[in-house]
C-alpha cells in the first residue's frame, strides 16, 4: 500500500481513480485504504506483543490498549506528515494527499480506527487459537 502510494503520490494512484468512479466520489480514496491498513496491521502486531508479553489482563483492556496504540501510531504519522508539509512548503497539498479536504487528517485517523476494529473483530479468535496452539507445541 505504501509503496504504491509513494510511487504515484496517494492522490494519483490509478486504483483510487477507479474506486472514485465506481463509488461516485469526488476525490481519490486511495489514501483512506492506506490509512485503513495503517490501523489493521498495527492492531494485529500490538495484540501479539501485548498477549505474548503478558502486559495486559482481560480481553476488554486488551482491545482498548490495542486501539490506543493504533491511534497513537496514526496520530504520530499525521504529525510527521504535517511537519514535512511545513518543511517542504510548496506542494504540501500534493504530498499530504488532502485534495482540498478540510478534515483529511481526522478522517485518516478514523480510517485507522476502523482498520483496528476490523482486525480485532475478524481475527481475535483465530489469533488466540494460533497462540494457544503454538504455546502447547512449545510445552511438548
Amino acid at each position: 500500500m505504501l509503496i504504491i502510494g509513494g510511487t504515484y503520490t496517494y492522490a494519483r494512484v490509478p486504483l483510487g481513480f477507479e474506486l472514485a468512479e465506481l463509488l461516485n466520489l469526488s476525490r481519490n480514496p486511495y489514501d483512506k485504504i492506506g490509512h485503513f491498513f495503517q490501523g489493521f496491521v498495527p492492531a494485529l502486531v500490538a495484540r501479539e506483543i501485548l498477549i505474548r508479553g503478558h502486559y495486559v489482563r482481560g480481553r476488554n483492556m486488551l482491545r482498548f490498549i490495542v486501539i490506543c496504540v493504533v491511534l497513537a501510531i496514526s496520530a504520530s504519522y499525521e504529525l510527521i506528515e504535517w511537519g514535512v508539509a511545513i518543511a517542504i512548503g510548496q506542494g504540501a497539498d500534493e504530498f499530504l494527499g488532502t485534495q482540498g479536504y478540510l478534515w483529511d487528517t481526522q478522517s485518516d485517523m478514523f480510517f485507522a480506527l476502523i482498520g483496528a476494529i476490523t482486525a480485532l473483530v475478524l481475527f481475535s479468535q483465530l489469533h488466540d487459537r494460533q497462540i494457544e496452539r503454538e504455546e502447547s507445541n512449545n510445552k511438548d
